[in-house]
């Protein structure tokens, strides 16, 4: 680990203004990934400044009916809050479908936006890696690639989002509220992070210095109709292969609104709005959904080790529907032991 100092805040001003005077300064709250990143020599800041003494932790009703998770409450208070549980179960089960229970009690909600993939060659010094070192290269294609992306890859980089909760925030059309030198401003959760295009080393579309400050969901929450669907290679800390964050209102049978999004499958999470489309106004029958699964994976390209995730999302997509169709109204976690 390389040399840096270290202060802590106790307003949002003072330190976006700490931030700001220290070149290659990060911001560090429950430091979950920053720290590990930092052990592997892949994050080499100059400067932490701390988070945890600000007033960021509470989660509040909103004034047009939803609610606020503040950047700083942790993962676990969050997933466990009773207004979380009880009007946004999608989000609940989601934050439970990731890390361990020791990491959601120290991992801030912020914090969880912010980490970055886990591809083993972004990890991996001694190899090319254009997220790390722009410009060198990506190891990944070409090389083994099974937990890598399908879409919305370029000739850069196919690295793939590694959050569980970012999935379900995705498909409740969250909003990120950020706090920065120019002042404050809100990011629709669709726009916050980056596909990588030729600058994969960016995941987000924060400006220098932005610090987050929260999240807004609206009131919709899909209470009734939800599944959070994700596959893995374990029973337990293990990142997905592929997972379905799918919510629908009904009438009858028939859909009267959609919401869809995939993790573990691109550089962000892959909210799929066409889809969204051809289900909205048709019955919840199997067909509708292997439609939309269609859609879905019609642009993705697999890279040799990862071409099974094709299929896998496909499969996974009809299986979510169905479960918010049926008003399971619980998660369903599947691993897979070895190599489809």
């Amino acid at each position: 680990m390389n040399p840096f100092t270290y202060s802590s805040a106790t307003a949002v001003e003072d330190a976006v203004r700490d931030n700001a005077s220290h070149e290659g300064a990060a911001y560090i709250g429950g430091g979950t990934n920053i720290l590990d990143l930092m052990k592997e020599n892949v994050a080499r800041p100059t400067h932490l400044v701390g988070l945890n003494k600000l007033p960021l932790t509470s989660i509040e009703p909103t004034p047009e009916g939803g609610l606020r998770l503040g950047a700083l409450a942790t993962n676990a208070d969050t997933a466990w809050n009773e207004e979380v549980k009880r009007r946004y179960p999608l989000l609940n089960q989601a934050i439970l479908a990731g890390a361990s229970p020791q990491l959601r009690n120290m991992a801030t909600n912020g914090g969880n936006l912010m980490q970055r993939t886990r591809c083993y060659y972004f990890y991996d010094t001694a190899t090319p890696c254009n997220k790390r070192e722009p410009g060198s290269g990506c190891s990944a294609i070409g090389g083994f690639n099974r937990i890598h992306a399908i879409l919305g890859t370029s000739e850069q980089c196919i690295a793939t989002h590694p959050s569980d909760m970012c999935v379900a925030l995705a498909a409740l059309a969250a909003t990120v509220r950020v706090s920065g030198p120019s002042g404050e401003r809100t990011i629709p959760f669709e726009d916050f992070h980056r596909l990588p295009g030729n600058t994969p080393e960016r995941d987000n579309n924060l400006k220098p210095g932005e610090l987050i400050t929260g999240l807004d969901l609206p009131a919709k929450g899909f209470e009734k109709n939800f599944s959070y669907l994700k596959l893995r290679d374990r029973n337990s800390y293990a990142f997905a292969l592929v997972s379905v964050a799918a919510a629908l209102e009904l009438d009858g049978d028939t859909i009267t609104d959609a919401r869809l999004a995939l993790g573990g499958v691109a550089h962000k999470p892959w909210r799929d709005q066409e889809a969204e489309n051809l289900l909205k106004g048709q019955p919840a029958t199997p067909e509708t959904f292997a439609r939309a699964a269609a859609k879905v994976v019609e642009s993705a390209q697999g890279y040799g080790s990862n071409n099974f995730k094709i299929e896998l999302a496909r499969r996974a997509i009809v299986r979510a529907l169905k479960q918010a169709a049926e008003g399971s109204q619980h998660a369903s976690d599947v691993f897979l032991n070895s190599n489809p």
